[in-house]
């Protein structure tokens, strides 16, 4: 997670809640090689567009780093939202967030999100949120892992980030762009499935 973001607005070192039940809290975010909080205004833009949809989704936001896509999400109504991070101190500072808030319906696994794809086969989530490493170029595997394992149900959104000079992913023919802007440097891509709920 190396590639350069447009700036937050806050200090260094935190991510704040945009809208919803804990609208304004700050949370803190470990001071990790490469980890790279999702902007405000990326945010705030992919929320906007979910909004709709978030009251009452169970939603899944995997290579979370500070969880705020998940964070955010139960913030604006989600019914569960399970977290998959890698590192163990970005897991362990999520885990710490999710407490401060009494987000009871937030769950923080340590885990290769890949891996945990594979392991959770057709655990269907309303909303399914990825911001892989951009030096790893996973943008094509994750959407082909998250076909394979039938993630996202019918009628579910896919959002995607990703650097805006890489082309895009390969979509299964069910699976077409709903949303797609770029903010900086950055590619935001929702998807939706089309198959019939």
């Amino acid at each position: 997670m190396v590639a350069r973001r447009p700036k937050n607005k806050h200090a260094p070192g935190q991510v704040r809640i945009i809208a919803g039940q804990w609208r304004g809290r700050r949370l803190p975010v470990p001071d990790l090689p490469g980890l790279r909080p999702t902007a405000d205004r990326a945010r705030e833009t992919l929320f906007n567009w979910l909004a709709p949809w978030l009251p009452g989704a169970r939603c899944l936001d995997l290579f979370a780093g500070t969880g705020a896509l998940g964070l955010e999400a139960a913030s604006r109504g989600a019914a569960s939202v399970t977290i998959v991070e890698k590192n163990a101190a970005a897991c362990g500072a999520i885990r710490e967030s999710i407490a401060a808030l009494d987000a009871t319906q937030v769950e923080a696994l340590q885990a290769d999100a890949m891996d945990w794809l594979s392991g959770h086969r057709q655990q269907h989530f309303d909303i399914v949120f990825a911001d892989p490493p951009f030096t790893l170029d996973l943008d094509q595997a994750l959407i082909d892992a998250v076909e394979q394992y039938g993630a996202v149900r019918p009628a579910g959104f896919v959002y995607l980030e990703m650097v805006k000079s890489r082309p895009l992913p390969l979509l299964p023919p069910h699976l077409q762009c709903y949303r797609d802007r770029t903010v900086g440097n950055v590619r935001l891509l929702l998807l939706r499935n089309t198959l019939p709920d």
